[in-house]
């Protein structure tokens, strides 16, 4: 029988049933392979109930450092009967599948180019303990050790990790690494260890940490100074405020007083919690939301307030699969236009676009900064995959002399110098008018924050000439904020190709790999990654450079290609789109089909398909 030799290189799913206690182990398991030296990318694939239905766990081992989803299944650990038919279809020929022996498989499982391994999970943990709770959460950790025999993985790394997750409970740590040893031992005893996939310790994640974009965001937040959050829990964006609170409560508590310095207020809707938001930072501080679309949807009116009445505030959108309940528990990069052009009328919004959590950390921080420098909402487009997984990142770093940037903030001298100032009058030319904080000067700092028309010292009139007049200062902003948010990144020499290729977020991981299999073919294009909107200068000029240009992005509609368009002045059909909307992140095979059904000749196209599935 053919067999998968592979060492470093190869995925492994996990097929469990949601709410047993499996993350956790599956987390274990990753993470010492990441211990190992080995780059690796798990993808937690969940439902959205409590617990009962399948849920799966996709971990890809990377020395070469391809961290997007391969797509395929090398070795399968089945423990679930509901999906086992689909998990013994999923693996590729060669591949092992995996399953709780102590049952027969069914008269159907008929393959005869896979390997199949009996591990009897239920059996030992019968044998062995007598809680049925203990049988049911032990089952992951003894099939955890039994990979470490298969696989080879350094049973030493893994005690390791088990006596930190429970440093402080020293009375489960003996328990679990009892449970690894018996996993360990059975495999050992029963079959001939490794398998021909394993892991070999390396040195190519030095410097290294794993941390999910939810705990990033978060974190940045912090060091930007945030010291605000209104929201209302919503998949998958809670764990960004659960962090929030984490970090505060070690950073932001008072030493002295013992008092928190920090505010988070769980709203009754996300109406109320940007509502909050938006008041928090009209009086000054720096505040947040995070939520998912249909958060957004519910916070268009309030959004669109903020615009009008140019208050800073800072929205995370952690998206998910939709429309409304949709899929909560699935990715999707679904809210572009949404965010955009949130609320009625005329409005445009700065979006960010993190593609790391290194970004995430970064991108947070800087959003408060552009959301008080421009005066109006700054969007941070995150989605569940990079939100709720881990991700290796490169450590992150605060310059300890780095000042917060609040924008045109008159002073009370400097209003005492004044004889009298308009809130929305564009005295630089740049959009950008004065702004005041509430209590600065005893009678010069009071100034009304409008969102109906207005003029330029905030009285509220009818005339359309001021009406006018405003909405152009409100463009000239816009047309200011493409120099100050960040600039896009290019990936490979530019003009080599009259193809070029624009992707952000979560398809960066994928888009890399497959330009690397696409150049091992012959076929170099040219690539950029969206960071911010607006869109600078450079993203036209790259986009008129080449005759045609690939827009990689996860949503049915092209919501990233009809706002290219829209802000660019862009002919649809110079853009070709690659989509991807199945809920899953996307792959760099699928990424590599899409563009060379265009580019590639017939005659070369089987064996680039070939190699794509490799």
């Amino acid at each position: 029988m053919q067999k998968i030799e592979a060492v470093n290189e190869f995925v492994i799913r996990f097929a469990n049933v949601n709410g047993t206690g499996s993350a956790s182990a599956n987390h274990l398991f990753a993470k010492a392979i990441f211990r190992m030296g080995i780059p690796v990318s798990p993808k937690n694939i969940f439902p959205s109930n409590i617990q009962g239905l399948p849920t799966w766990y996709e971990v890809r081992v990377s020395e070469k450092g391809f961290l997007g989803r391969r797509g395929g299944i090398d070795i399968s650990v089945s423990v679930n009967p509901q999906s086992m038919a689909k998990d013994y279809h999923d693996v590729l020929p060669g591949g092992y599948f995996i399953f709780d022996s102590s049952k027969n498989l069914p008269i159907t499982f008929t393959r005869n180019d896979i390997h199949v391994i009996g591990l009897p999970l239920t059996n030992i943990c019968i044998k062995e303990y007598s809680d049925p709770r203990q049988r049911q959460l032990f089952k992951n950790i003894i099939y955890v050790g039994a990979l470490s025999a298969l696989l080879s993985i350094d049973f030493s790394v893994l005690e390791e990790l088990v006596k930190q997750q429970f440093q402080g409970k020293e009375k489960l740590i003996a328990p679990n690494i009892h449970a690894l040893k018996l996993g360990f031992e059975y495999a050992v005893n029963n079959f001939s260890c490794p398998f021909s996939i394993q892991v070999a310790g390396v040195d190519k994640v030095t410097n290294k940490i794993m941390i999910d974009g939810n705990t990033a965001t978060a974190l940045g937040c912090v060091y930007a100074g945030a010291t605000v959050a209104g929201w209302y829990p919503i998949t998958p964006s809670t764990s960004v405020i659960e962090a929030f609170e984490k970090y505060c409560i070690q950073l932001r508590v008072n030493e002295k007083t013992d008092l928190n310095n920090f505010a988070i207020l769980q709203a009754e809707d996300e109406l109320s919690a940007i509502g909050m938001v938006i008041g928090a930072c009209w009086n000054g501080a720096r505040a947040f939301t995070a939520t998912s679309g249909p958060g957004l949807s519910l916070m268009n009116e309030f959004l669109g307030l903020a615009y009008f009445s140019e208050i800073p505030a800072v929205l995370v959108d952690v998206q998910r699969a939709g429309p409304s309940t949709g899929m909560p528990t699935r990715t999707q990069q679904s809210d572009i236009l949404n965010a955009a052009y949130a609320s009625h009328g005329d409005t445009k919004h700065v979006l960010l676009f993190p593609s790391t959590p290194k970004e995430c950390f970064e991108l947070a921080a800087q959003a408060f900064d552009l959301a008080e420098e421009l005066q109006t909402p700054v969007i941070i487009l995150s989605d569940l995959d990079l939100g709720m997984n881990d991700h290796i990142s490169e450590p992150f770093v605060w310059e300890k002399s780095r000042a917060y940037k609040r924008g045109k903030v008159l002073s009370a001298q400097e209003l005492d110098a004044m004889d009298k100032w308009g809130r929305y009058e564009d005295v630089d030319g740049d959009g950008i008018p004065y702004r005041t904080i509430p209590g600065v000067h005893p009678d010069k700092g009071a100034a009304v924050m409008r969102g109906s028309s207005k003029d330029v010292f905030a009285v509220y009139t009818e005339s359309s000439e001021a009406y006018v007049d405003n909405m152009d200062r409100l463009i000239r902003k816009f047309e200011t904020a493409k120099s100050m948010v960040p600039v896009p990144e290019f990936y490979q020499n530019k003009n080599q190709s009259n193809y070029g290729t624009i992707f952000f977020g979560t398809s960066t991981d994928a888009s890399l790999e497959a330009f690397k299999e696409l150049a091992n073919k012959g076929f170099t294009i040219d690539a950029l990654r969206i960071v911010s909107f607006p869109f600078s200068q450079s993203i036209d000029d790259f986009i008129h450079q080449h005759t045609s240009v690939f827009i990689i992005e996860q949503n049915r509609d092209a919501q990233m290609k009809t706002l290219l368009c829209n802000e660019c002045n862009l002919e649809a059909n110079k853009l070709i789109s690659v989509l991807n909307y199945d809920g899953q992140p996307i792959t760099a095979k699928h990424i590599v089909n899409a563009i060379h059904k265009e580019i590639i000749p017939s005659d070369k196209l089987i064996s680039l398909h070939s190699s794509a599935n490799d």
